[in-house]
């Protein structure tokens, strides 16, 4: 079987950091509590397709999601972009070939920023680069399965069994009207149903639609202030329909309500590239947990930053790490 680039070492090394990756110590300010949880071996049992005695090593694990069903998808940037696991750590099925871009976010060096420009432009390159890939996985209240393809610029919708039902943007089209993206980053639904977009590394802005994909309105501009973006790079919306937006680049998450008013801002977070919200509604920002109102319950052992992060109804945690592994957490 061919579904999955199994390997015995660490193939992948990249700058986690600059491209995306929320290092280690992600937060500044007083030392908070350690929760208790334990990294498991995840996942599980470490055998290859063919049944050998092995390591999963995803190329760069950009983004992870539990299903209604309590199963896990994995999207990484490599073969069958799209795994999904049992919680258990048992290989499910994998698809995805050639459904996202052949391109990827670089970094601009600093030397050629231009004022009030984005920091970040996309690359392409041959298929199956090491970095190639989609950004995102998300899981609607349906079941259904959402992929943000940031270098393709495009959101796709698929169905349960993976076929694609909705796209939002036009493939490697980039744009900031209301039928453009230009390198999202994340996708997130509201009470109602609207589906509300990260846009992303190069438009700097929140994009929201009606659950059938009309544009209904837009907020969010660079810069520093208020309401504005450096990179606004995920998102999670509570039951009251708040909107919580990782700005990476100012190191801060700020709230707004349904319609894009700002109401307040956590400061001091660090570089937070992943956010999931819990059955409790309570917010984890990477590794660390939070109240609605920023409020820091406690950190994850070992303080893992991580590109994308998951967390089930049972209360396990998964951290995606471009590294090229997923952990899983599990209360003790």
């Amino acid at each position: 079987m061919r579904f999955l680039l199994l390997v015995f070492s660490w193939l992948v090394t990249i700058n986690a950091v600059s491209i995306g990756q929320t290092p280690r110590g992600n937060n500044t300010g007083p030392e908070i509590p350690t929760l208790p949880y334990k990294v498991v071996e995840w996942p599980a049992p470490p055998t290859s397709a063919a049944g050998l005695p092995g390591a999963w090593n995803f190329i760069q694990a950009a983004s992870v999601a539990a299903t209604p069903r309590g199963s896990i998808l994995v999207l990484h940037r490599g073969a069958h972009p799209i795994i999904e696991f049992e919680s258990s750590g048992k290989f499910v099925r994998s698809w995805g070939d050639g459904m996202f871009s052949e391109g990827k976010v670089a970094a601009i060096p600093e030397a050629h920023w231009t004022a009030g420009k984005s920091h970040y432009s996309a690359v392409y390159g041959p298929a199956g680069c090491a970095s190639c890939g989609a950004h995102s996985v998300r899981l609607d209240p349906q079941g259904n399965i959402w992929v943000v393809d940031a270098p393709g610029h495009v959101v796709y919708k698929l169905g349960p069994d993976g076929k694609e039902t909705m796209r939002l943007g036009t493939r490697n089209v980039s744009g900031t009207d209301t039928s453009h993206f230009n390198l999202p980053t994340d996708v997130a639904f509201g009470p109602s149903g609207d589906i509300y977009v990260t846009d992303g590394y190069g438009s700097a802005r929140v994009v929201r639609y009606s659950p059938d994909g009309k544009y209904v309105l837009q907020w969010g501009t660079r810069g520093t202030g208020a309401g504005e973006f450096g990179l606004p790079h995920n998102l999670v919306i509570d039951r009251q329909g708040r909107v919580y937006v990782t700005d990476r680049d100012n190191q801060r998450i700020e709230v707004f309500d349904a319609n894009g008013k700002f109401l307040s801002q956590w400061t001091g977070t660090g570089g937070i590239s992943g956010l999931a919200i819990t059955k409790d509604q309570r917010i984890w920002t990477g590794g660390v947990l939070r109240q609605l109102d920023g409020t820091i319950v406690g950190n994850l052992p070992g303080n893992p930053g991580g590109h994308g992060v998951a967390v089930t109804d049972a209360g396990d945690v998964y951290i995606a790490q471009l590294t090229g592994v997923v952990q899983k957490f599990v209360k003790q």
